[in-house]
């Protein structure tokens, strides 16, 4: 049910998309008696949408998040296994153009690869299924096995969940296959601003993992206060930072994470 609930959430109040659905509310209301409000409603969603798309709002939000968990040092002891979150697929348009087909976070699944050679004895375990509503689609675990064959990686040393639907079932699937040991070292691939809320939900459910967060969006330095040169840019951006602080807050309610904003 938090599955269903989140997604059918987010397909009413994705931010951008509000914002204009409410904007044109207001256009309405404006031809009827209650034309004040309306225009105060126009107005409000106006504002928001110039706040969020003409400054570099997104970039604030977001810096937060990616930096919350740095990269692991370089002599770490070897792991037993490295963990990718899925997320990095679209799924939909592989099955349909017969090809892998990468969202933004597609660092996700090559760091993955880098890592098992550099460390050989690592297991490789990728943790996605369908994110259809009702469960329906192709397992992103598909992809991510034929990608990492055609990269080299042999079969043995992989190992795939294809059940979960969001991050928390990521976590409970992939503990309950690996069955991790006191004492083992596992990594944990994500997008560095997903890491807060991946590490929270893996602790909670007494996982210890290291992060190896990937796939930044902003550069950590001045020109994150630059606006991005394209439109699509800073509507993406602020779409999934928001969604993210959002789930931060939404998981930590549910009791589903360690913390409201977990912290190395």
């Amino acid at each position: 049910m938090f599955f269903i609930a989140s997604k059918i959430f987010w397909f009413v109040a994705e931010p951008v998309s509000l914002a204009i659905v409410v904007g044109v509310l207001g256009i309405l209301l404006g031809f009827t008696r209650f034309a004040r409000a309306g225009r105060a409603v126009m107005a409000g969603a106006i504002i928001v949408l110039a706040g969020g798309l003409l400054t570099p709002l997104g970039a604030v939000l977001l810096r937060p998040l990616e930096e919350r968990f740095p990269p692991p040092p370089a002599d770490i002891p070897a792991p037993a296994g490295i963990i990718v979150l899925g997320g990095a697929v679209d799924t939909e348009k592989s099955e349909a153009r017969g090809q892998i087909y990468f969202r933004p976070d597609a660092a996700r699944m090559t760091a993955g690869v880098e890592l098992t050679r550099r460390y050989p004895s690592a297991r490789l375990v990728f943790t996605g299924g369908s994110e259809g509503l009702l469960g329906e689609g192709p397992a992103e675990a598909i992809s991510a096995r034929k990608l990492w064959l055609s990269l080299g990686v042999p079969a043995e040393r992989m190992t795939f969940e294809a059940k979960s639907r969001n991050t928390w079932e990521n976590a409970v699937f992939t503990r309950d296959l690996v069955k991790p040991k006191p004492g083992e070292t596992w990594l944990l691939v994500t997008s560095a601003w997903h890491m807060p809320r991946s590490v929270g939900i893996f602790r909670h459910l007494g996982f210890d993992v290291i992060p190896y967060p990937v796939a930044y969006c902003t550069f950590g330095d001045e020109r994150d206060f630059l606006l991005a040169p394209h439109m699509t840019d800073r509507v993406f951006m602020l779409d999934f930072v928001v969604r993210e602080w959002v789930g931060l807050l939404a998981y930590r309610l549910a009791g589903k994470t360690d913390a409201l904003f977990p912290a190395p």
